[in-house]
């Protein structure tokens, strides 16, 4: 399949020339080092290289061999790079089998600019989350992200470009998950990275209302897995101005992923929308690593689909390449 793009479509340089009109301010942190935001490409905001699901009690880069996973994922990133992706964001956060020095050994060999995270993941009723963070309040986990986000993650001074936790799909946020979020506020407020917040069906609106409590603008805030929320809730966030998630992208939820985008550039807010797989990936805990699912399903179906429905390349890119560049650019002081 041939892809096109915007870019590709009306030439280089107009391309390029109307890139540089809305050219997002600030930097975006690879594990490399910064880039600026024009520079990014075409953006998967969503993806996984190795998650571990055993636990934040034993959850250890003992558990697997690095160069056996990189053999094992390096095939899939090349694809995607193939594919025309010149960007992917690594949603795995720390106590699920963050690796910073996996993801600069896979960004050296395929060119891609990779990017990893700080924040804690509290979904499966905390399973995930070490001791510390039930006797820590909001202030002192915050002061643990904001030292990764100036110094790097896991002593290896590679540097986070967005902040990750993640919430239960209850109606109402637990203490605990409050003080995540209330955290994730407090590191924005120091460091200016996006809030992206695994919430699916649950409190996205709550965590809107208590980011907003903290002096956070709901622009910092993007709502990950928004395909499973209800659309009124996540036509309201979008008026309040938040990020959209679509992000789960797999053969069953095409249809839903159509409709929304749909739905969203009919109320003019395409410009909010971010899409991706949350595909993916090694899995210690598996045989070989697992069945790893590849980046590919955007552009061999989705993309087709959109262009069926209507969508212009300039929208396309819009999605694609626009958004993510607006979304996690950093602003330097």
């Amino acid at each position: 399949m041939q892809r096109r793009t915007f870019l590709t479509m009306i030439g280089g340089v107009v391309g390029a020339s109307l890139l540089a009109e809305s050219k997002p301010a600030g930097v975006i942190q690879t594990v490399r080092g910064p880039i600026s935001p024009v520079d990014l490409g075409l953006t998967l905001p969503h993806e996984h290289v190795l998650v571990d699901f055993i636990g934040a009690d034993l959850v250890s880069p003992e558990r697997y061999d690095r160069d056996a996973v990189f053999a094992f994922v390096l095939p899939h990133l090349k694809q995607a790079h193939h594919l025309g992706v010149r960007a992917v964001f690594e949603c795995t956060p720390a106590y699920l089998g963050r690796d910073a020095r996996l993801l600069v050994q896979l960004s050296e060999a395929t060119g891609l600019h990779l990017v990893t995270n700080t924040g804690l993941y509290g979904v499966r009723d905390n399973k995930f989350l070490p001791p510390y963070v039930h006797t820590e309040n909001a202030r002192e986990l915050a002061a643990r992200w904001i030292a990764e986000a100036r110094y790097g993650v896991d002593g290896t001074g590679i540097r986070p470009g967005f902040i990750k936790c993640g919430v239960d799909p209850h109606p109402v946020l637990s203490p605990v998950h409050r003080k995540l979020i209330e955290a994730a506020a407090l590191t924005h407020a120091a460091t200016g990275m996006l809030i992206a917040i695994h919430t699916g069906r649950g409190p996205g609106l709550e965590q809107l209302d208590l980011l907003r409590a903290h002096g956070i603008a709901s622009q910092a805030f993007a709502w990950v897995h928004a395909q499973n929320a209800p659309d009124d809730a996540l036509i309201a966030a979008a008026e309040r101005g938040a990020w959209l998630k679509f992000d789960g992208l797999n053969p069953t939820t095409l249809p839903r992923h159509l409709h929304l985008c749909r739905e969203m550039k009919t109320r003019g807010f395409l410009a909010q929308i971010l899409v991706s797989h949350d595909a993916g990936w090694f899995d210690p805990a598996k045989p070989g690593g697992g069945t790893f699912r590849p980046y590919d399903l955007l552009f061999t179906h989705f993309l087709p689909l959109l262009r069926r429905h209507g969508f212009s390349e300039i929208e396309i890119d819009q999605l694609l390449v626009k958004n993510p560049a607006r979304a996690f650019a950093v602003q330097q002081s």
